[in-house]
C-alpha cells in the first residue's frame, strides 16, 4: 500500500496565509489549478483590496507529513481497512495451537507488527475466543466449533494489508464458504 506523503502548501492573501494539505504527487496539479482559477474564486472587491498574492512553495522544512497513519488511496483518506470474515464448514476450530499459528501467519501476510497475543479456549464447547494486538490495531477470532464457524475480525492502519490474511484463513481452516464485508473505518470527509 502507497501512502504518499503530503505537502503543507501555503496561499498569502493581503498578507495572511492559508494552508491547504496536498499529497506530493499531486503538488504542481494543485499549483496550477490554484492559479487558473483564483480570478474566479475572487469576488471583485477582493481583487480591488489584493496587495500581494503569491503561492508558496512548500520547502523541506515546511513538508508536513502525518504520522497518524491514516491511508489515502484513489482521494479518500481515512484510518485503516476493516475486515470481516465468516468461515462456515471449516476445520480445527478448537485446535488453539493451530488457531495461534494461523493468527501469526496472517500478521506476516499482511505486513503487520504483533505486540501481544491471548487466545482462551472455552471447556464446555471447544471454542477460542482471542486477539492479536498489532501496531496497526488488532485481529481477532471466535470459534463455534459444534456449528463448524469462525468469525474473524481485522482492523489495520497504515501500510498493513489485511486483505493478504485471506488465502491463509482458507489454507488453514479449508472453509466450505467464506464471507467477507469490509469498512472503510475514519473516512475523512473532503
Amino acid at each position: 500500500m502507497h501512502c504518499p506523503s503530503l505537502h503543507r502548501v501555503g496561499i498569502s492573501l493581503s498578507g495572511t496565509r492559508e494552508y491547504v494539505h496536498v499529497s506530493s504527487d499531486k503538488t504542481s496539479l494543485f499549483y496550477t489549478a490554484l492559479k487558473s482559477r483564483l480570478p474566479t474564486l475572487l469576488t471583485a472587491r477582493a481583487i480591488e483590496n489584493l496587495q500581494m498574492m503569491h503561492i508558496i512553495a512548500p520547502s523541506e522544512t515546511d513538508i508536513e507529513t502525518p504520522d497518524d497513519h491514516f491511508i489515502l488511496r484513489e482521494d479518500v483518506e481515512y484510518a485503516g481497512l476493516h475486515l470481516l470474515l465468516d468461515l462456515w464448514e471449516a476445520s480445527y476450530l478448537d485446535d488453539i495451537g493451530h488457531i495461534e499459528k494461523a493468527m501469526r501467519q496472517c500478521v506476516d501476510a499482511c505486513g503487520a507488527t504483533l505486540l501481544h497475543i491471548h487466545l482462551h479456549h472455552f471447556s464446555s464447547s471447544g471454542g477460542v475466543s482471542g486477539v492479536a494486538v498489532l501496531a496497526e490495531s488488532h485481529m481477532s477470532v471466535h470459534t463455534w466449533p459444534e456449528r463448524d464457524y469462525a468469525a474473524f475480525d481485522l482492523f489495520m492502519c497504515g501500510d498493513a494489508q489485511p486483505e493478504n490474511a485471506i488465502p491463509v484463513l482458507k489454507r488453514a481452516f479449508y472453509p466450505g464458504r467464506m464471507e467477507v464485508s469490509e469498512a472503510l473505518r475514519g473516512r475523512v470527509s473532503r
